[in-house]
Formats: C-alpha cells, structure tokens, sequence
C-alpha cells in the first residue's frame, strides 16, 4: 500500500527500482564538498604534481641510490664523476659551454639554462657543494627529482603505519575501558616521556649495529621506518582514545548497542569513523615533519643511506645548511676573499620540503571539513 515503486502494466507487483549504493553516496558528496573548498583543491593539486614527478623520476636518467657526482676540470678533475667544464674569471673561457665558478668556491654554479658537456644537460636549479673548495658538486634538480619516492614513500609509510596503530589501540581502549585502557594508556605514558628524535637515534644505532653488514639497503630502511613508528604511535593513541571517549556516550552509539550491536561493529560503522577528523589534522602536520627529522639526523653525522649525499629532500637540505657552514670557514681563512652566497641552495630544497607540507595540510583539512557535517561550509 505505501510502496513507492513502479508498477508493472501486466502485474501488481512492484517493480525494483535502481539499487542504491550508499557508500558511492557518501563519496561522492565528500567530493562535492571537497572540491568547494580552495585550499584544499590547492593542495590536492601540488601533491598530484609531487607524484607524477615521482612516479616519472624512475625513467629519469640520474641514478637511484645517489644524486649524480659532477666534478669540474677546474683545476682537477676528481674521479669517478661525470666531468662539467668550469673555469675561474677573469681567466678566459675554455672551448664549448663552461660554467664560470669563483676561484675560492669552486663549486658554486649558481642556477642555470646553459648546458654543459655533460649529457644530463643544464643546472636549473644550481649545484650543491659539500664543500666550496673543491670542484664537487651536485645537480640539486636531480636530486629533488630522484628524492621524490623517497620521501614521498617514506614519509607516507612512518605516518600512515603510526596513525594505524594508534587509531586501533586508541578506539580498544577507549571502547572497553578499564584494566586494558589503564595498561595501554600507561605504555603510551612511558614512550610520550621518552624524546622521539633521541629514540629513533639509540634504536637506529642498536639495531644497525646488531645486525651489522647483514642489512640490504631496503632493510635499512624498514628499520629507519620502524624506528620512527615506535616513536609516532602514541600520539595517536592518546588523540584517538580521548575522541572515542566522547563518542561512546553519544545517542547514536547508545542505540546501536540497545539494538545488540557488538564492539566490533560499534567501532567499525560507528566510533572509528567518528574519530577520525583529529587523526586528519596530525597526520597533516606529522607528513611534512618526517623529511625535516631525515634532515636533523643526517646533520648530526649519523649514516642512513648507502651514499652520501643521498637524494631525499631532508638529505639535500640538511647538507645545504652544512655546506654553508663549509662556507663561512673557507671564506674566513682567506682574507679579503670575496664570497657568495649560494642563497638557491638553501631557497629549493627548503621550497619543495615546504610546498609538501603545506599541500598535505591544506588537503587534510579540506577532507576533515567534508567529511564532518558541523564543518562543512
């Protein structure tokens, strides 16, 4: 009687109408409001443009596991580079394309669109010099172009593995509560006291030296990764407990217990989902920080990767800060040296470890608006 559905011309009974998919629903009225907010449109772009280049740097031709190694022949060539011809004003330019350098700063080549001799091409984004005395130098575009997987993956996998972590022992322990809440809040209590940055030092230490030569390099780096889950996790924990507290007593999780509901589906269709808008914005903030700690750990001089300098943005920013360093003593022992600063070291990495951080926060923020009904706008 009350039934809305078409009827059969031949028949009484109602004819199905199309199946409705309310998950699909759900998705696309998340992206109706997502795509209204600028910002978030705004991020969501830069971190597309972040991937692709990521995905395109495995057909670029530098190598993998370390930025290309030029040296100048001016005044020798080192070896096992590919040679860059530079010379020193106001000497007079060899034959063909030349980089010009300072004599007291070999290897400063400032950003350029001239090519070299070298197959590679131009230095559009300046070198790197670990350090200016030398004629070494780095191609600071291959390595932000190679470094793009690496951090990206990197950074993804030590903040998504610890935000898992902490949602699932957090919405537990905020469900059941007593003896197990008490115990899990207690273990997160002993890691928040303990600094993260001095843990991930004594367990990258502990672990590589028990293990010693033993370790691949992608073993490294899962145990780089675990070093810093260990560390991420209870914060997490601590932000998802403290939502689920105040979810459990809503009117809505009350009437799915009433209805016999278990805690499995209480924390599947209702508590987790309604947890996670704070676990959005950490993730936001945490994302950007994990290539700025890479960064701190290789200035302190302690070995992560295979080769040194190695392409990850923290890695190319921190031997930046450390070749400017390199910079003032050479230019102090030498009176009345006129130096330079090589201002486009420190502008694009910092520029591109910058522009990541900003575009995740800016989608996550975006994404907690559409999918929380109070903040949509």
């Amino acid at each position: 009687m009350g039934s809305n559905a078409p009827l059969d011309e031949k028949s009484p009974t109602p004819v199905a109408g199309p199946r409705r998919h309310p998950q699909l629903d759900q998705l696309k009225r998340t992206w109706y409001f997502l795509r209204k907010n600028t910002l978030a449109m705004v991020g969501l772009s830069i971190i597309l443009i972040f991937v692709v280049v990521a995905l395109a740097s495995f057909g670029y031709p530098a190598p993998g596991a370390k930025m290309t190694l030029y040296c100048g022949t001016y005044p020798t060539p080192a070896n096992n580079c590919a040679q860059v011809c530079t010379y020193a004003p106001p000497s007079p330019a060899p034959p063909g394309t030349c980089y010009a350098v300072s004599a007291l700063q070999k290897s400063l080549v400032p950003p350029t669109i001239s090519f070299s001799p070298l197959s590679l091409g131009p230095l559009p984004l300046g070198s790197l010099a670990p350090d200016p005395s030398t004629g070494l130098f780095y191609n600071i575009a291959d390595g932000l172009i190679k470094g793009a997987p690496w951090s990206l993956g990197i950074s993804v996998s030590i903040v998504g593995s610890g935000a898992l972590i902490g949602l699932l022992l957090g919405a537990i322990a905020g469900l059941k509560g007593g003896y197990f809440d008490e115990a899990v809040m207690r273990f997160t209590d002993i890691f928040l006291s303990i600094p993260g940055l001095l843990l991930v030092l004594v367990l990258l230490a502990v672990l590589s030296a028990s293990l010693g030569n033993s370790l691949s390099f992608l073993g490294r780096i899962a145990i780089l990764v675990g070093a810093f889950v260990v560390t991420w996790w209870p914060f997490y924990t601590r932000i998802v407990r403290g939502q689920v507290l105040v979810t459990r007593e809503q009117s809505y999780v009350e009437a799915a217990r009433a209805s016999g509901a278990s805690n499995s589906r209480l924390l599947l269709k209702h508590i987790i989902p309604n947890s996670m808008y704070p676990v959005f914005v950490q993730m936001s903030l945490d994302v950007g920080t994990v290539p700025l700690l890479l960064g701190v750990i290789i200035f302190l001089g302690f070995p992560i990767w295979p080769s040194s300098p190695f392409p990850e943005w923290g890695t190319i920013s921190a031997l930046s800060v450390q070749n400017i360093e390199n910079l003032v003593l050479v230019c102090a022992g030498v009176q009345g040296a006129t130096c330079y600063f090589p201002w486009w070291q420190i502008l694009f990495p910092g520029l591109t470890v910058f522009l990541f951080a900003i575009s995740v926060n800016f989608l996550s923020d975006g994404i907690r608006d559409a999918l929380d009904p109070r903040l949509r706008r």
